[in-house]
């Protein structure tokens, strides 16, 4: 029984560092996108095309 008590506290402890590194993480700036918006402008714009043939 002891020994159930000891993984449930080991795991609480990975948990929660996980959740720590994860915040930390995002407030770093990590899971920022920085490339897409570079890029933005190479992909076509299916959508605004099919717009303006609907509209002819």
């Amino acid at each position: 029984m002891s020994a159930l008590f000891i993984l449930i506290g080991i795991s609480l402890f990975i948990s929660l560092s996980f959740l720590i590194a994860f915040l930390w993480a995002n407030k770093k700036g990590q899971f920022d996108d920085t490339y897409t918006p570079a890029v933005r402008m190479l992909f076509d714009d299916i959508k605004d095309e099919n717009k303006k043939n609907n509209n002819r």
